[in-house]
């Protein structure tokens, strides 16, 4: 069809608005159809849908999760770092770094809104910048381990007030002088209103503050405990959190884990991605939560004198070993996915006697899956779980894993 000049400049203005769908369907209709006889037209329309497709809501612009750790392995491959973060420190600066990320973009409204952050006792509401201050209170703990301020007004070592040899010290002496700490120490019963009053106290202290100025401080405080943490690179310093005590090595990575849970809150509550951790980093999550499972069986056991006796599954008169002791169960944990390992989880606590043959069970889980469960995030009865085995050593680890979780 022969049309002028004229009328091709007006079809040609509306190829911009054709390609974000905003011509009516008749204007669009004689566009298309014009776009049949004009190649020079068609390759622009072309272009500017290609354009339009990245402006789509539903791929967002951000960077892939691997591209800071990319850049940053490129940076320390021509020029190392004065003062390397341990490997056990890493995961907590990629997940600050991330959540950081993510509330540098949240607007004025999207502040207002309320993330719930369940755990195995109930759930907590908190706003972006109280997840901060949640995240900051528990972080303290660290602090005070590393001879820094206690971000908590009022806490032991807090920087009002603090005086004394370890008000001034950076990183008390502990590499060389401490015995070693066992991986998961027993321990008595939670204390779980003490990091509640503490998140109560910073809250209060922070309240009426702008919310960008609370991340700049949270932020700042994050640095403060990784340029510390990169001084002790053995990680043996004990950080007492009241329930437990832990070496600074598996402190960090504790921390990393709930700032990934909780980041993950909050970006739910602003309908905002958010990417999992990177598949070594969830890993060492992982790890951990393996190794303090045992206490969460334990735990589990005291609050339900029913579960102990006779182990779960085992039945009464199973031989036992020749002290007197009966043998110990242990389920295999196989993780599947980007994490993928293999972890033996004892079931019966340091009163049963070793391990005498294979596991009574072996259970197959998602990672991220499994950290989620650790978060009381999930349901441990609905969880897809592949199982072979005694099913009742299954639900119990299963069962038992939440109460790892904490407000």
């Amino acid at each position: 069809m022969t049309i002028t000049d004229e009328q091709h400049e007006a079809l040609r203005s509306l190829l911009g608005a054709w390609a974000l769908g905003a011509v009516p369907p008749r204007e669009s209709a004689g566009l298309e159809s014009h776009l049949a006889d004009c190649p020079e037209c068609a390759e622009e329309a072309e272009r500017l849908r290609e354009a339009a497709g990245w402006l789509s809501v539903e791929e967002p612009l951000d960077q892939p999760a691997a591209l800071r750790q990319q850049v940053l392995d490129w940076c320390l491959s021509r020029r190392p770092a004065d003062l390397p973060v341990p490997a056990w420190g890493v995961p907590y600066t990629a997940e600050t770094a991330k959540l950081d990320a993510l509330l540098r973009d949240l607007g004025p409204e999207e502040w207002q809104e309320v993330a719930e952050l369940p755990w195995h006792g109930g759930t907590e509401y908190l706003r972006p910048a109280e997840v901060l201050c949640h995240l900051a209170a528990v972080d303290g703990y660290l602090a005070v381990a590393l001879g820094l301020p206690d971000p908590v007004p009022g806490g032991p070592g807090a920087a009002a007030g603090a005086t004394g040899p370890a008000a001034g010290r950076r990183v008390p002496p502990q590499e060389a002088v401490l015995p070693a700490l066992p991986r998961v120490p027993q321990q008595g019963g939670p204390h779980w209103e003490r990091i509640t009053e503490r998140t109560a106290r910073l809250t209060a202290e922070q309240a009426g503050q702008p919310p960008q100025r609370i991340r700049a401080r949270w932020r700042r405080h994050c640095h403060q405990l990784v340029r510390s943490a990169a001084l002790a690179p053995q990680g043996n310093t004990p950080v007492d959190f009241g329930f437990v005590t832990v070496p600074l090595r598996d402190a960090f990575v504790d921390r990393a884990f709930e700032c990934y849970v909780h980041g993950e809150d909050v970006a739910r509550a602003v309908a905002y991605p958010y990417d999992p951790p990177a598949p070594q980093h969830l890993r060492q999550m992982i790890d951990l939560a393996v190794r303090m499972l045992p206490l969460a069986l334990a735990g589990r056991r005291a609050a339900h004198p029913e579960l102990t006796g006779a182990p779960v599954g085992t039945p009464d008169g199973a031989p036992g070993r020749a002290d007197g002791r009966r043998a110990g169960r242990r389920v295999r944990l196989v993780i599947d996915g980007p994490a993928s390992g293999e972890w033996l989880i004892p079931l019966d606590g340091p009163d049963a006697g070793p391990s005498d043959g294979e596991p009574v069970a072996a259970m197959v889980l998602d990672g991220l899956e499994f950290c989620q469960l650790a978060a009381a995030h999930r349901d441990p009865d609905r969880l897809p779980v592949g199982e072979h085995g005694d099913r009742a050593a299954i639900r119990e680890v299963l069962r038992a894993a939440p109460l790892l979780s904490r407000p």
